[in-house]
């Protein structure tokens, strides 16, 4: 979702053309999540158009402040550029997963990860966090020969010395807040 939100601007070019020393791998559970927040996102998109168009029935009975007007030019100009964020984001979110798809390794769910993230809380209060979480030691534990790396945007729940910790004891060689970083770090 960081790419669809324009939080990463070097995570699309990674995924559109990955460096060949290394394979981007994902949970899958982590493209669910991120339709997930696209939907909210709708929501909160269409709650504020709703409240825009509030205002702007309310603009249209004053005919006599300038104030008013403007503000009504203003405010119709908001509904056409809210909408505009909406289509880009939803788009961006697609063309992410569709080069996902693409150059991807997608590690599927399994019931050992599921088990496992229900029964430990490495992130406490973020069960969907926890359970991307397993997937990635469970696949790291899988494949332990693969040089890897963890990159992430949420750096509250990542970066915790806990998950530091699990992700080292797994194999994950470095963990990366950003497609930046890891780009520097692979490129060093």
């Amino acid at each position: 979702m960081s790419i669809a939100t324009g939080r990463d601007s070097q995570a699309y070019n990674l995924l559109s053309t990955p460096p060949s020393s290394v394979q981007i791998a994902i949970p899958s559970i982590c493209c669910m999540e991120a339709l997930s927040a696209l939907e909210d996102e709708l929501k909160r998109r269409n709650r504020f158009e709703n409240d825009l168009n509030l205002q702007l029935s309310q603009l249209r009975r004053d005919v006599t402040s300038p104030y008013a007007q403007s503000l009504l030019s203003h405010l119709a100009q908001s509904v056409i550029e809210n909408r505009g964020l909406l289509n880009d984001v939803k788009e961006r979110l697609f063309q992410a997963l569709d080069r996902l798809a693409a150059n991807a390794e997608i590690i599927p769910l399994t019931a050992n990860m599921l088990q496992a993230s229900l029964t430990t809380d490495f992130i406490e209060k973020e069960p969907t966090d926890n359970l991307i979480l397993y997937s990635i030691l469970d696949d790291a534990r899988l494949h332990p020969t693969e040089v890897k790396v963890f990159l992430s945007g949420n750096v509250k729940e990542f970066g915790t010395i806990e998950v530091q910790q699990a992700l080292g004891d797994a194999g994950v060689a470095e963990y990366f807040r950003a497609s930046q970083s890891f780009l520097g770090w692979l490129n060093s």
